[in-house]
């Protein structure tokens, strides 16, 4: 762990799009210890918006320039998963420490390529986005599972379900998401390593349909995906990601270990509001994952400035991303192939 610094940490970020502007937020408000002092996006009416609405006073269309500001500590990247490996290797050349949205890289070689720029500068800091890790009520189950009330866990079934868009955003994103999978279930993926105490993942097999939206042929992509990860030790995996519920949006987990098991998630209650009536019991549900996972994307903001500063080590490393890269590109090579997938 670094020397603890009292100054504030002056961030820098880059991508201003709908997640990029709540983390933009959050530095600028509500992150203790953290300054937002820079914004850098191409696109002009972003950096407009950052001057205007949160009072940033450098603005930057060039991520270079942005990089070479001797006044920035730090920069977190909010931009295209394509740009996200280049970028984080360029920041910690640039001296500064990174946070950078998952996944790193939909290429298991270029996440290694990353990993070794990182260890040539271990005094920075580099985390990957795996918010869901800073949920409290994931970070209570993880807790449980280490001081041994599941026994030894074995079975993690996990699941990430958006709410049907009709107007289908996702057709459109998908020739540059690498798939549901790595687009839905990275982050279940890496919930069941981190549940499981980090086992090697050897074999993986997926299969999926096309529910509701035929557009997502042309990618080899499904709206409903199923898969199985097996890891060493005889420890499971299941997965399913969805693009259709007709309600909203259910993020859930369980894991089964050998003396008792955790559920996280279940329901997708908005609130603690239930109606009973003629027409039956209801609930409002969550409308998508922003609203579901709220204070995680606050605390691990938090969590990222506080390693930053020297306050605590860093609770993510990008080993970790590059697993969950390995077995979500297996379980697309299978969804693909319709054979089981070896994992090296």
């Amino acid at each position: 762990m670094k020397q603890e610094n009292t100054a504030p940490l002056r961030v820098g970020i880059a991508g201003l799009g709908r997640l990029g502007k709540r983390h933009a937020e959050q530095l600028a408000r509500h992150t203790p210890g953290a300054r937002l002092v820079a914004a850098c996006s191409p696109v002009a009416e972003e950096l407009d918006w950052a001057r205007e609405t949160l009072g940033v006073p450098r603005l930057y269309a060039d991520y270079a320039e942005l990089l070479a500001d001797p006044e920035i500590d730090a920069v977190v990247l909010v931009t295209p998963t394509t740009l996200h490996a280049d970028q984080t290797s360029a920041a910690l050349r640039a001296g500064k420490h990174v946070f950078v949205e998952k996944p790193l890289s939909l290429d298991v070689a270029t996440c290694e390529a990353v990993e070794a720029v990182a260890r040539d500068y271990p005094d920075q800091v580099a985390m990957v986005g795996f918010v869901r890790r800073f949920d409290p009520s994931y970070a209570r189950a993880k807790a449980a599972i280490d001081a041994g009330q599941l026994g030894r866990p074995f079975l993690v079934r996990s699941q990430t379900c958006d709410q049907n868009d009709p107007a289908g955003f996702f057709v459109r994103f998908a020739p540059s998401s690498g798939g549901i999978f790595m687009d839905c279930s990275v982050h279940d993926i890496d919930l069941a390593r981190w549940m499981l105490g980090n086992p090697k993942a050897v074999r993986a097999f997926a299969s999926g349909t096309i529910a509701l939206h035929p557009g997502l042929t042309d990618c080899g992509d499904v709206d409903n995906g199923l898969a199985i990860v097996e890891f060493e030790g005889g420890q499971r995996a299941m997965f399913y990601a969805s693009r259709t519920l007709p309600h909203g949006h259910e993020t859930t987990t369980e894991v089964i270990g050998t003396t008792g098991t955790v559920q996280i998630g279940f329901g997708a209650h908005a609130d603690r509001t239930e109606f009973r009536n003629a027409a039956g019991v209801q609930h409002t549900a969550l409308p998508d994952f922003f609203a579901r996972f709220e204070d995680a994307f606050r605390l691990e903001m938090e969590a990222f400035v506080a390693a930053c500063r020297g306050e605590i080590a860093p609770p993510l490393t990008l080993s970790d991303a590059t697993e969950a890269t390995r077995i979500g590109q297996a379980i697309t090579e299978s969804l693909r192939s319709g054979l089981p997938v070896a994992i090296a």
